[in-house]
């Protein structure tokens, strides 16, 4: 039996209410294992407001996989304000983290989650990073993780005999893609939410795709000295 990824979400917020959610990703192919238990909304449709750079068919998938696996969080969370406080958990196999912060930054990182493990094209190539979940991860560390991903990706083609594609240039292409989604899907997102935490989370989200390939120029050469061995 495939052995799966668990995530697990917990939010407690200020009047004592809690929201648990339980994440599991096929440990082979990094894919949510999606159990739905409700009717997908209108607003789930491929169709509606598509992303302009979305490649999938209607006749194949008639419903955007990653509305359609966000609809159950969006749900509860349509009464929620971005700047309320609330205290999250989230457990992963090795280790368990724990931060009082805004809805919109704890609701982020889930969101991210189910963003790239959703079987997106678009979002595809950033899905690796969830194998080593970081939740409320700043943007330089955000930054180092990626590029660290990314040179592996090409570490991979050249195994694989393709032809890799080194440098950052190759990062920020996706990045620009990513970018297009999440403005895009942000329309889609306000007609879901009908509050702006759910909003202000992808807005978060976009925040960090807009910044991380500026921020992976900049660390290249703030931290070429700590690996002057290296360069020997």
């Amino acid at each position: 039996m495939t052995e799966h990824i668990k995530i697990a979400y917990d939010f407690r917020f200020q009047d004592g209410t809690e929201k648990k959610f339980d994440i599991q990703i096929n440990k082979e192919n990094l894919l949510l294992m999606a159990d739905r238990q409700w009717d997908l909304p209108a607003w789930t449709s491929l169709e509606y407001k598509q992303c302009s750079n979305c490649p999938l068919d209607k006749a194949l998938h008639p419903h955007c996989p990653i509305a359609a696996n966000l609809t159950g969080i969006v749900q509860e969370f349509r009464g929620a304000t971005s700047k309320d406080n609330v205290d999250v958990t989230v457990v992963v196999k090795e280790r368990a983290y724990l931060k009082s912060t805004s809805i919109k930054e704890g609701l982020s990182p889930l969101l991210g989650i189910i963003m790239t493990t959703s079987g997106c094209p678009v979002m595809e190539p950033l899905k690796p990073m969830v194998r080593y979940h970081l939740p409320f991860a700043s943007l330089d560390e955000t930054a180092y993780r990626t590029v660290a991903m990314y040179l592996m990706s090409q570490l991979i083609r050249e195994r694989a005999g393709k032809k890799p594609v080194w440098g950052i240039e190759g990062l920020a292409k996706i990045f620009e893609e990513v970018k297009k989604l999440n403005k895009d899907f942000s329309h889609r997102m306000i007609e879901a939410a009908r509050s702006d935490a759910n909003v202000h989370a992808l807005v978060n989200l976009n925040v960090f795709a807009l910044m991380v390939p500026m921020a992976a120029e900049k660390m290249l050469k703030e931290m070429a000295p700590y690996f002057s061995s290296y360069l020997k």
